[in-house]
């Protein structure tokens, strides 16, 4: 066993840490789209109740984010691809609706109330990156007041469903005309402050909660997150390698195809509960 776990279980985190990290590097989504409904199915295994397994894998997934970010946006970085203007100005409306998000509507939502918005979401996102609706020539980011009302929008979004906000930030962000991959980059350095804000208020919302597995913290399942992240920081700077070497328009259909399939999971989750 390892962190208490067992190392089939452990093999199964390392594969899926593998993956969320790629892909947190390739499309800027923090990895939580692909992670929470792989996450939700290990702890319905571990005997963790759907309704309690939904927020977890949400939390667990959230957290992981801290270490993706980091990995993915030093890669980005590099290639000086991060708009660390829109990172500065969107960050304090992040903070804020995390905050708010985490500590509050998170712990009062039923897990498969989280799950079909969840779906609701990334779905409405694959449309509209597959779409590739061309924004008017003129169309620009909004001033101070309308960033940190749309950073408000992608933190507290993004803490309901446990991802990085890449699949708000990104359409946001090329819907005013900033470039796919600089919107990509970006969106990888958005993730840092997303997952510290919702960290924090999944702590505090969940720390008087009686929990059926052991080595939790609040919403947290700490083994698992020291698995993911270890395994994921490692292949995040791969994904946005390959970012870099991909054509805009296939980024974007693949960006689209993995968040139509993760919504359809989700759905039926849901419909399920």
């Amino acid at each position: 066993m390892i962190f208490g776990l067992e190392s089939q279980l452990v093999l199964e985190l390392v594969v899926l840490g593998c993956f969320t990290g790629f892909l947190a590097g390739l499309l800027g989504i923090g990895g939580g789209m692909l992670m929470v409904p792989f996450m939700t199915l290990l702890l319905s295994q571990q005997g963790v109740p759907a309704t309690l397994s939904v927020k977890m894998a949400i939390a667990t997934s959230m957290t992981t984010i801290l270490f993706t970010s980091i990995s993915s946006v030093r890669a980005h970085h590099r290639r000086g691809a991060v708009r660390w203007d829109l990172v500065r100005t969107l960050a304090p409306g992040i903070v804020v609706g995390g905050l708010l998000s985490g500590a509050g509507v998170f712990a009062l939502l039923k897990g498969t109330t989280l799950a079909l918005v969840f779906a609701v979401f990334v779905a409405f996102s694959a449309s509209q990156m597959l779409l590739d609706k061309k924004p008017h020539a003129s169309r620009h980011m909004p001033g101070p007041g309308g960033r940190f009302a749309a950073g408000g929008a992608i933190g507290f979004i993004s803490g309901l469903v446990g991802a990085g906000g890449g699949f708000i930030s990104v359409p946001f962000m090329t819907w005013c005309n900033v470039p796919m991959h600089n919107a990509v980059a970006t969106s990888a350095a958005l993730g840092f402050p997303i997952a510290l804000a919702n960290t924090v208020g999944y702590v505090i919302g969940g720390w008087s909660l009686a929990n059926p597995l052991p080595g939790t913290m609040g919403y947290l399942w700490l083994p698992a997150l020291v698995v993911i992240a270890s395994a994921s920081v490692v292949l995040a700077p791969l994904g946005a390698m390959a970012a870099h070497a991909m054509p805009v328009k296939h980024l974007k259909r693949v960006f689209a195809a993995m968040l139509y399939l993760l919504a359809a999971y989700m759905f039926t989750k849901s419909a399920a509960g």
